[in-house]
């Protein structure tokens, strides 16, 4: 059993600045059968604004906004609605600029030549409480640790801390429950649930179920 949102809409929110792209997500949100679009901001200022009146269960940022970073919205949104996924989309795609994304709340990161009609599926992905990442900033990421490897002395990896209750999650994941199934068993929300996976991935650096029982394993905390 896959561990999948079993809600039938998904309310997604935009921060974008750019004309063109703002119409090109709005269609492919638009065509999407399960998808809501609940607002769309140009700058930094109307994406904080934005975050205070209303809540998406996907949030879409640019990192490149006239008045400001992307960053402090992606901030911003996982401070005030942790169980937001945030999907970076821009055209920023130095390593740099990725690392600050994800400690600042993100789980997805794509940059604008990937194909927009992807978008949907994306937000899907994310919402389910999976990971997403453009395949070139994955080489870029991948190339850079392959370099530090062989330039640097291993260091022992960090110890990997879940709580008790990321634990219970985790230990259900790999018993094959769903979110609507765990979150029933915990007598907590399914949207508290995703909240708990996606930590669980954070914290183990990884983007799927499969992976995540795999690390764990491997760092013995199963």
């Amino acid at each position: 059993m896959q561990l999948l949102s079993q809600d039938p809409r998904i309310r997604v929110a935009l921060v974008e600045d750019e004309v063109d792209f703002q119409d090109t997500l709005i269609e492919a949100v638009r065509i999407a059968g399960d998808l809501d679009l609940l607002g769309v901001a140009g700058s930094r200022t109307d994406a904080m604004h934005m975050l205070k009146t209303m809540q998406a269960d996907v949030l879409v940022v640019d990192l490149g906004l006239p008045d400001g970073s992307g960053i402090d919205v992606i901030r911003a949104a996982y401070e005030k609605t942790p169980a937001c996924a945030i999907m970076v989309y821009t055209i920023f795609d130095n390593e740099t600029d990725v690392i600050r994304s994800l400690e600042a709340g993100a789980s997805g990161y794509l940059i604008k030549d990937d194909a927009p009609v992807d978008m949907a599926n994306g937000i899907r992905i994310l919402h389910a409480g999976g990971s997403l990442i453009s395949p070139l900033i994955a080489r870029q990421i991948l190339v850079r640790f392959r370099e530090n490897r062989t330039s640097a002395p291993p260091e022992p990896a960090p110890r990997v801390s879940l709580s008790g209750r990321e634990q219970e999650v985790l230990l259900y994941i790999t018993k094959g429950f769903t979110a609507d199934e765990i979150a029933a068993l915990l007598s907590v929300s399914r949207h508290t649930v995703l909240t708990y996976v996606r930590r669980i991935y954070a914290k183990l650096k990884v983007g799927s179920k499969a992976e995540a029982i795999y690390e764990a394993r491997h760092l013995g905390i199963l």
